[in-house]
């Protein structure tokens, strides 16, 4: 890849292999790059330990999303998903298991899939698609099952909510849906940006980060990041962050938010912005925290660079790997 195609990278996605011993992450030029978080985390780690040990191509436009289950990695592109080998991959063999396109009503459109969740009581795959529907893969059988209607624009985030057998979704019209997984039915519809308190007209209304614990949710875009109590269905805090968050994580007493801006938040759960983390991309995109091995466990984030930041330690940037 030369300099002009490095300038203009966006890594929109990442993903840890089910040891924790691996990064993948996807930029804008459909490519899946896997780091060795060991090699890289190693006191005798070199430059070039930094760099992918494997960089290859996924789909014909961006990697919008990754997902890793106990075996496989999962990919997104522009209306496809593909399922991958973690141990081929670590391998070096780049070959998928499977392709699978969502059933759309034109075929002329080709939607982009800016999420996927799993949903682990029926081995299903929830696929937030830009036909403002979510599809519904069961895995087992390798067919998609079920489309949920009911978004008037695209859709940008989707996660579970495993104790109540709940699917949430959020998209460009500015609404939280909540689905019963078992009906599909939509049990609630949360349309953010008439609270007033989140409102940020300036911004629109669409919402790109949605995260869950348990009876709390998290929830930004247009509208200022906001806690919501789900019995209640109320926001309870709204944190003062600039611009729009992309990716939002609760971790132990704190909000994790990263979206415009050339640092982490940490926000405390009463709405106050603890502190903001510098790093290297402009913008970014996305975070994910590294729970699957405790030898390994990091912090990284990615965004409108080919850098990735890792965080040995939440306060500071240890180091970037780099495509």
């Amino acid at each position: 890849m030369g300099p002009v195609e490095l300038l203009h990278m966006s890594v929109f996605s990442q993903s840890f292999s089910p040891c924790g011993r691996f990064l993948a992450a996807g930029n804008n030029y459909g490519e899946i790059a896997l780091f060795s978080l060991a090699a890289a985390l190693s006191p005798d780690a070199t430059a070039a330990n930094q760099k992918p040990v494997l960089t290859f191509t996924a789909h014909e436009g961006p990697v919008f999303s990754l997902l890793s289950t106990d075996c496989v990695l999962l990919s997104s592109g522009n209306g496809e998903v593909s399922s991958w080998s973690w141990t081929e991959l670590t391998k070096k063999n780049v070959k998928p298991l499977w392709t699978k396109r969502p059933n759309y009503k034109s075929g002329l459109e080709i939607p982009e899939i800016n999420s996927m969740v799993i949903n682990p009581r029926d081995n299903s795959l929830a696929i937030g698609a830009g036909d403002n529907n979510i599809h519904i893969l069961d895995l087992e059988h390798g067919a998609f099952k079920a489309t949920l209607q009911g978004h008037t624009d695209y859709l940008h985030c989707v996660c579970m909510r495993e104790r109540e057998a709940e699917l949430l979704s959020g998209g460009e019209d500015g609404a939280v849906r909540m689905w019963d997984s078992r009906t599909g039915q939509c049990v609630h519809c949360i349309e953010v940006y008439k609270y007033e308190s989140c409102a940020r007209p300036r911004y629109g209304k669409w919402i790109s980060c949605l995260t869950t614990d348990s009876d709390w949710m998290l929830c930004g875009g247009g509208p200022s990041l906001s806690l919501w109590h789900l019995r209640s269905l109320s926001p309870t805090s709204v944190f003062p962050l600039r611009g729009c968050q992309r990716q939002a994580a609760f971790h132990q007493d704190m909000i994790l938010a990263v979206g415009e801006g050339a640092f982490v938040s940490h926000c405390l759960l009463g709405g106050e912005v603890k502190a903001q983390i510098p790093c290297t991309p402009p913008s970014l995109n996305t975070m994910q925290l590294n729970t699957k091995s405790s030898e390994h466990r990091v912090l990284t984030v990615g965004g409108g660079s080919s850098n990735i930041d890792v965080f040995t330690n939440l306060s500071y940037r240890a180091f970037s790997l780099s495509f």
